[in-house]
């Protein structure tokens, strides 16, 4: 029988604090969300190993120190609106729940949408809202937004996903150039948007992120 607490602590003091995530609220969400319960099932035993953990169909969800250096780097704030783009079972908005005022996750395999909605409701996650829609859309509806996390791979960031972020607002993604990736957060101005790469990482991309190819004869 697996200690899930006990693995928890072990990811947190193994993998999150040694890669520089100080933030209290960030090691405390950490701490206390079940990672188990956000994985399928057949992957549970592995929820709190160092990789990702493939959800199907090349989705993934995110290495937890990946996605705990991307929040650090972001710095929720209790009184801030945020999108969570990709958010497959739920385990990232669960985090941001903890750390901001309201999460609108949007995720566009209806499935794992009604998957996270489920387990959020039981981990009393109340400030977070699943919408089921194209990755790419995000939900402006609910916006505008004072930060935008998107959980997988980008090649290119669409514009209309940035429109929903509000002027001084942040956004975070990793973006993805062959085999290799780093992490960016961008800050938006009344110029655009201004991106800082803060460390390495690699996952998938996301549906409707990759550059389209150019075909030469």
């Amino acid at each position: 029988m697996i200690d899930y607490q006990a693995a928890r602590t072990a990811m947190v003091d193994g993998q999150v604090r040694p890669s520089d995530v100080t933030l209290y609220p960030v090691i405390e969400a950490m701490l206390n969300v079940p990672r188990e319960v956000f994985v399928p099932a057949d992957k549970r035993s592995v929820a709190y190993v160092g990789d990702d953990v493939a959800l199907g169909n090349g989705r993934v969800e995110m290495a937890p120190r990946v996605l705990a250096k991307m929040l650090e780097e972001l710095n929720v704030q209790p009184d801030e609106l945020v999108l969570n783009i990709g958010s497959g079972l739920g385990y990232s908005t669960a985090i941001i729940a903890r750390l901001s005022e309201a999460v609108v996750a949007v995720e566009e395999d209806a499935a794992m949408a009604k998957e996270a909605e489920t387990m959020l409701a039981e981990q009393s996650a109340d400030n977070a809202v699943v919408h089921v829609a194209p990755l790419v859309d995000g939900a402006p509806e609910h916006g505008p937004y004072d930060v935008i996390v998107v959980e997988g791979g980008v090649e290119v960031m669409p514009d209309s996903l940035l429109a929903q972020l509000k002027e001084g607002g942040r956004i975070g993604a990793i973006f993805i150039d062959g085999p290799d990736g780093e992490c960016r957060v961008g800050v938006k101005g009344p110029n655009g948007i201004s991106w800082d790469a803060v460390f390495d990482a690699t996952v998938p991309v996301l549906p409707g992120f990759a550059a389209k190819k150019e075909f030469t004869f």
